[in-house]
């Protein structure tokens, strides 16, 4: 079946970013003038997605109001020259369809999942973590054809530096790559030690869901933590070989930390056409 909908989890509470998420949450900080969860949205958009599910915590009124339709603020950010982004805007709940769950406790990653369940129905649907902003639409886009294909679940990949995987999901593959970065993923091991891990290969936060997934997670039982990992279910897949992956080098920022927010903002101002140059400048002076 092909992938018209996204889930994005923003039920988490940003306690990293206190005291800003008091009021802000945190996937509406802006990179720039942008809420990241737009940009988000954005990247499924691109890859042909039609309907937008949006897992919040009724403590986040603001997701719900920033996902509400406004011609009022379209107009407004028209009118200021930005038509792009007033595009943009102006297709969230017309051209493309908008749903709110709701996840009831910080119960983990797999649990946020299952909360989409209903909105989602018996459909593969693409899961876009928040923290995560891509360069562009091509990963996903890649991940929904690969899903279109075979049916099976799909996972996007990343190498990085040895030392770096103790701090995400890495899998184990049969050792064979395809001309454009697909494997087959025999296993999964949640933030292992350097010396542990399988190997150099990080689970990034894109992934394409076959509809067994939402049943694969309700058999799931919590981990020690009392959380139902996604990563579990995942494992599920691997060993009866229905979870393959993209390994990608597309441009990837991690916002999940102040730091990591801070350099994602400067790194994609930097690019952009309008103020740039004059950013550029501004760090040069500084600097200097």
């Amino acid at each position: 079946m092909a992938m018209r909908t996204a889930v994005i989890p923003a039920a988490g509470l940003g306690t990293r970013f206190l005291p800003a998420t008091k009021a802000v949450p945190k996937e509406l900080m802006p990179i720039f003038d942008t809420p990241a969860l737009q940009l988000v949205m954005d990247e499924a958009i691109g890859a042909g997605v039609e309907h937008i599910v949006v897992v919040s915590n009724v403590a986040k009124p603001g997701i719900e109001e920033y996902l509400k339709p406004s011609q009022d603020t379209v107009d407004r950010v028209r009118k200021s020259g930005r038509t792009e982004l007033a595009d943009r805007l102006a297709r969230i709940g017309n051209d493309v369809r908008v749903s709110i769950a709701y996840q009831d406790k910080p119960r983990g990653l797999g649990h946020a999942v299952s909360c989409a369940r209903a909105a989602v129905g018996d459909e593969a649907f693409a899961l876009l973590l928040p923290d995560e902003i891509m360069g562009d639409s091509s990963l996903l886009l890649q991940m929904a054809q690969m899903h279109n294909a075979t049916g099976k679940t799909v996972v996007g990949l990343k190498r990085v530096p040895k030392d770096e995987v103790s701090a995400y999901g890495v899998i184990t593959t049969t050792g064979t790559t395809g001309a454009h970065g697909e494997v087959t993923i025999t296993g999964v091991v949640e933030k292992p030690k350097v010396e542990d891990a399988p190997s150099d290969i990080i689970i990034i936060g894109r992934y394409v869901l076959a509809p067994d997934m939402f049943d694969i997670l309700e058999t799931l039982a919590p981990a020690p933590s009392g959380e139902i990992q996604l990563t579990d279910a995942l494992l599920i897949g691997a060993n009866a070989r229905t979870v393959d992956g993209v390994v990608s080098d597309i441009e990837r920022h991690d916002t999940g930390t102040p730091m990591g927010w801070l350099q994602t903002v400067i790194e994609l101002t930097l690019k952009r056409s309008d103020v740039g140059t004059e950013l550029r400048n501004w760090l040069k002076g500084t600097l200097s």
